[in-house]
């Protein structure tokens, strides 16, 4: 007879994990985050993968000044042997950790690896962000723009009332899934150190995948690394988060406007969004998303904050049984 007892298979280099293990952290995680939100800085993975991506990004990308507008491959091998390091280091620790924990007896395995899991996730950061905005909004458009600048990087000085409105629930949209649904996606294949690989590269691309100056440095040859890595991991969570919000009926229209966009996976979510609600939304000389829709209003935010927090759910369930069925077939 087997024995029922838990029994931990996971090694620091193998992140093969207990399914029920995998589905329960991150039922765990979500719920932490809805009641508790983030943990203080100091304490934070992502935050500290910043503070390591600042110090590197000093030492691949060179000042303006400097800069030559031919090829710059050194910079790009350069970065891009910062980024291989960094995530190597950021793969041993979580595997570590998610080794460690699940050397607990079961009950504390799944909450531990549901607190290590949290911080990886931010759904209720973005959404208080979100309803921020439009509480700002509701005071000036001076005060909608300003809160506007904490949530996305783009210039909001001379936006509109509804664009503003639509670059909330743009921003939205796109980290729904770079927030949300791409951490539990890969924690669900991979466990801890899937998710945070996942998180290092995407905040790695949002502090290096420029093609401009940033910072007085220049980004066009040291980002370009981190920003197809980020492409490359955030390829199928991207579509499955349109797929979450999809638009009833509208596959073709989601599949065309979900290519109007500079990134092969920003479109998706902000396509599925704008389609599900039956807004416009854009930035102003790149693109336009579903151009016949109307211009959002308040209750167009509601609205996607609503559909965003069923999607969230969606994705919890739809992942911890998909790492049941995952983690079931490979043992």
């Amino acid at each position: 007879m087997q024995s029922c007892a838990w029994q931990p298979r996971a090694s620091v280099l193998q992140v093969d994990i207990q399914p029920a293990a995998g589905a329960i952290a991150m039922c765990v995680a979500l719920a932490v985050d809805h009641l508790l939100g983030e943990p203080p800085a100091r304490w934070h993975p992502v935050v500290w993968m910043g503070n390591a991506l600042d110090w590197a990004g000093k030492r691949v990308a060179p000042l303006a000044e400097r800069a030559g507008v031919r090829q710059d491959l050194k910079s790009f091998w350069l970065a891009a042997l910062y980024w291989i390091a960094l995530s190597a280091i950021t793969l041993l620790i979580a595997g570590g950790l998610q080794w460690a924990v699940l050397q607990l007896p079961w009950w504390l395995a799944v909450v531990g690896l549901g607190l290590c899991l949290k911080p990886l996730l931010a759904w209720r950061m973005l959404r208080t962000e979100v309803q921020a905005v439009e509480a700002a909004l509701g005071q000036s458009l001076a005060a909608g723009r300003e809160r506007l600048s904490w949530l996305v990087s783009r210039d909001v000085t001379q936006l509109t009332e509804a664009q503003v409105r639509e670059s909330a629930i743009e921003s939205l949209a796109e980290n729904l899934n770079d927030s949300v649904v791409a951490p539990l996606f890969w924690f669900a294949v991979a466990g801890l150190p899937g998710a945070a690989l996942y998180r290092f590269a995407n905040t790695a691309d949002a502090m290096w995948g420029y093609r401009t100056v940033r910072g007085g440095r220049q980004w066009e040859w040291a980002g370009k690394w981190a920003a197809r890595a980020d492409d490359a991991l955030n390829w199928l969570p991207a579509r499955l988060t349109a797929l979450l919000l999809w638009p009833a009926g509208q596959g073709a229209a989601l599949w065309r406007n979900a290519g109007l966009t500079p990134s092969p996976n920003g479109g998706w979510p902000m396509g599925a969004m704008a389609l599900s609600l039956g807004v416009r939304l854009g930035k102003p000389g790149v693109y336009t998303l579903n151009a016949q829709g109307r211009a959002p209003a308040t209750a167009d935010v509601h609205a996607a904050v609503a559909l965003a927090w069923r999607a969230v759910w969606g994705a919890g369930a739809l992942l911890a049984a998909g790492a049941l069925a995952w983690q079931g077939w490979l043992a």
